[in-house]
């Protein structure tokens, strides 16, 4: 296993690697459309790396860049994305919900 703090960028477009970042969906239809990924874009594997991309981008753009690059500055970044997505997320919905209960 080789750790690296370099951005390299190898088969995976950079506009990918940092859009992804913020808008996971939307990233992985436009490389779907522009065939910018072809060998990373589940098109005839079947039916489950496709449920997967829709139910848990982030899960499924995180395997992509492992696959590519390895544990690099970009899937640490994109670890870091995940867990403040799930973290923050379900806490703020929670207390919401809590508060119209209250009042």
């Amino acid at each position: 296993m080789k750790f690296s703090l370099t951005f390299p960028v190898h088969a995976i477009p950079l506009w990918f690697l940092v859009l992804s970042l913020f808008l996971p969906r939307l990233c992985m239809v436009v490389a779907w459309f522009q065939h910018s990924m072809p060998h990373f874009i589940p098109s005839t594997v079947g039916i489950i790396p496709v449920i997967v991309a829709m139910l848990i981008p982030r899960i499924f753009i995180l395997f992509w860049i492992y696959q590519d690059q390895g544990i690099t500055i970009w899937f640490l970044l994109h670890l870091i994305a995940l867990l403040c997505a799930w973290g923050g997320g379900s806490h703020t919905a929670y207390r919401r919900r809590r508060v119209e209960v209250i009042e």
